[in-house]
């Protein structure tokens, strides 16, 4: 396996559907901005949207891959009962769970947008909103199951293609909705639920190469499905604590005025970032660590983990300098039209520079927390990802009153590098951290490439200044070619000092 290669196909298809999720979004902030019904369907999407990242970018992985890897190695007929086993289960469960959540909305809504029970207005539109988006969660975590089923036998593609569905149907909902003078923020949640669907469905037929699902009304609960069960749970909260942050986050800022808003357009810039350089590595990181693991290959598992916290670092460390530079130029060129005036702007890319410090932090909590992952032990990374989600609200809600909503994104990107202390004290403590001296040299090469380009972006965002204003028309296009530019020049000073071979990133 190549750790590279692998990880390539998986930003790939993440890079096209982050470029139409970016269409997407540009869309909503032209017609909706950061109004009521903003508010209200980034609510009701938020909720389903964390349990898709939570699921689809790692979560379900976790706990599922290493169990159902040991259940094939046994012998195949062992997998395929595991597997269908699981699936009636999960099926069983979250229809119950989507059908308590469509009765009791209301409760559901103010629990994770408090803010919004002093403007009824809002309110009944989130609570509209949130009935119509939720049996997406049903959907997707189903989705995440057959992905689940695709990463074990090293087959990334599909899984990481199918969130384009999400964005395509959504940037129709919003065509369809202007010329037929439907209600914006309504018609994209109905998108949101139909979308999930179409997803699963794609996903199914892709895994029939490999699995043909058989749903059990009479499923049994064995030693083996209860195993994976108990872990499941400490790894939504270990692995997705970014995202459980971010809903954190919506759910204190829903008490200030278009906080919620720009919190998620801030997010949607630096997702793409952790999709690459934590998602990307991790997913693909994962089954290999799990194999090499079970098989006692130490030499290997070594490997592994040094490729992946370079690869990591390789994608990170230059993203979070550009956000930290660039953010303004950024929020502006990607979402500064229409409805969406230049203080927006202005507060979101505040938002986004506190969130691009934790950049590095919220792909590394990724990554390590896979060593774990791949040893069935997932009780550690839930009580590290506990204390950085207790940290989070603690410092959010100490400084909310002084500091506004911007105490979100900087209790965010704090509690998550506390976290990543934590992860590497205790793996050095256990001799799980198997560090190579290559990769101390070449993290030294990255910040040296990372520098350079820094220096680039910022003589190029001098020079084009006037072409990235407000008020600029084609803002967006010399925002991209900025992009292609500087990126090019980190590429380059990374060949040029050696960290882009590919034969560096074979984990055999």
């Amino acid at each position: 396996m190549n750790l590279l290669s692998s990880a390539s196909i998986f930003t790939f298809f993440t890079l096209i559907s982050r470029i139409l999720g970016y269409l997407r979004d540009i869309c909503i902030a032209i017609f909706l901005g950061a109004s009521i019904f903003a508010d209200a369907f980034f609510v009701a999407f938020r909720l389903p949207n964390t349990f898709r990242r939570l699921f689809a970018e790692g979560t379900f992985n976790a706990a599922f891959i290493p169990s159902y890897t040991a259940a094939k190695l046994e012998n195949k007929k062992k997998g395929k009962i595991f597997a269908d086993d699981v699936l009636s289960l999960i099926l069983f469960v979250l229809t119950f769970i989507v059908t308590l959540a469509e009765i009791f909305t209301p409760y559901l809504v103010y629990l994770i947008a408090p803010g919004f029970i002093e403007d009824d207005i809002k309110f009944n539109l989130a609570v509209e909103f949130t009935r119509i988006t939720f049996p997406f969660l049903l959907f997707v975590s189903l989705s995440s199951f057959f992905s689940g089923i695709l990463n074990s036998n090293n087959k990334f593609a599909a899984a990481s293609a199918a969130p384009i569905i999400l964005n395509i149907i959504l940037i129709f909902s919003i065509i369809i909705s202007y010329f037929y003078d439907l209600n914006f923020a309504k018609q994209l949640s109905y998108g949101v639920t139909l979308a999930g669907i179409i997803q699963l469905f794609f996903l199914i037929y892709v895994t029939l190469k490999f699995y043909r699902p058989n749903i059990r009304y009479k499923f049994k609960i064995t030693k083996k499905v209860k195993f994976f069960f108990k872990k499941l749970l400490p790894s939504i909260l270990s692995s997705g604590v970014t995202q459980i942050n971010i809903l954190v986050g919506t759910i204190i800022a829903s008490f200030q005025t278009g906080a919620v808003s720009y919190l998620y357009y801030a997010d949607r810039v630096y997702q793409i970032n952790l999709a690459i350089a934590g998602i990307a590595v991790g997913t693909v990181s994962l089954p290999a660590l799990s194999d090499a693991y079970k098989k006692r290959n130490f030499l290997k598992l070594s490997n592994i983990q040094n490729k992946s916290i370079e690869l990591s670092l390789l994608l990170s460390i230059p993203a979070s300098l550009g956000l930290i530079l660039a953010a303004d130029e950024i929020v502006s060129g990607l979402f500064g039209y229409g409805s969406f005036t230049i203080e927006d702007v202005t507060m979101t890319s505040h938002a986004l520079i506190f969130f691009g410090y934790g950049i590095i932090a919220f792909a590394l909590v990724k990554i390590l927390s896979n060593f774990f992952f791949a040893r069935n032990n997932t009780k550690t990374p839930f009580y590290i990802s506990s204390l950085i989600v207790f940290l989070n609200i603690t410092i959010s809600l100490s400084f909310f009153n002084q500091i506004g909503f911007l105490i979100i994104p900087i209790a965010t990107s704090v509690s998550t590098w506390v976290g990543v202390l934590i992860y590497f004290y205790l793996l050095y403590k256990q001799n799980f951290l198997l560090l190579q001296n290559k990769l101390f040299l070449n993290t030294f090469k990255i910040m040296i490439s990372s520098i350079v380009m820094s220096f680039v972006l910022i003589l190029t965002l001098q020079n084009f200044a006037n072409y990235l204003h407000y008020n600029y028309i084609y803002k967006s296009l010399f925002l991209v070619i900025i992009i292609c530019f500087v990126g090019i020049v980190y590429l380059l000073s990374c060949y040029l000092l050696g960290l882009l071979k590919i034969k560096n990133y074979k984990t055999n």
